[in-house]
């Protein structure tokens, strides 16, 4: 018989860095969970990851105080100021451009992103992509 699920955290923590510090304490403290477990357990699982980029992680709260979680690919802006290497999004889009990314590169992060994306259509990723680079300040180059 499987576990009843009491409910879902949604965080984002950084790679190899999980600690008891907000966020990630206050939220799995509330809910009962063994913070240093699950601590312990996202840096083991991130370990080989670039340390210190956001990874959402979805934890699955169990009845009996258990629980379970998954991780997902960095956020689309995130990969892309990376790419860009710019640090940080323009704060007028439209008016103040901070970078280019050509198209290969919108390509191989869509490929990235793909598994977290509820499509499996490569061109509509890229679609959103674009529209997330345009959102921060980038030119697409081809």
């Amino acid at each position: 018989m499987s576990k009843k699920i009491q409910s879902y955290i949604k965080l984002q923590v950084l790679s190899g860095m999980a600690n008891p510090s907000p966020p990630v304490g206050p939220a799995l403290g509330q809910k009962g969970i063994n913070i240093m477990e699950f601590c312990k357990n996202f840096n083991e699982k991130t370990k080989n990851l670039e340390k210190g980029i956001p990874i959402p992680v979805i934890i699955s709260v169990f009845s009996d105080k258990t629980f379970t979680f998954i991780t997902k690919t960095p956020p689309a802006s995130i990969l892309l100021k990376r790419m860009a290497k710019v640090d940080k999004g323009s704060g007028e889009n439209k008016k103040n451009k901070i970078g280019k990314i050509t198209n290969k590169q919108i390509k191989e992060i869509s490929n990235i992103k793909i598994k977290d994306m509820n499509s499996n259509n490569i061109n509509k990723i890229a679609l959103s992509i674009i529209g997330t680079a345009k959102s921060i300040g980038l030119i697409i180059e081809d």
